[in-house]
């Protein structure tokens, strides 16, 4: 499993809106890795944001 889909799956799992320190705080990750693949994640429309720095699934 890739970084983007771990990312994804925390958010899944949380069934709320995440920011990256709280992605990286849960899954163990680093947080460079965690924006590297959210930044990919928004640019494939996966992730949406419902309010300023906070990201859920789409």
């Amino acid at each position: 499993m890739d970084i983007s889909e771990k990312v994804l799956e925390i958010m899944r799992e949380s069934g709320q809106p995440l920011n990256a320190g709280k992605i990286t705080e849960i899954g163990g990750l680093d947080r460079k890795a965690v924006d590297k693949a959210m930044a990919k994640l928004k640019k494939e429309e996966k992730i949406v944001s419902p309010k300023r720095c906070y990201w859920e699934p789409a």
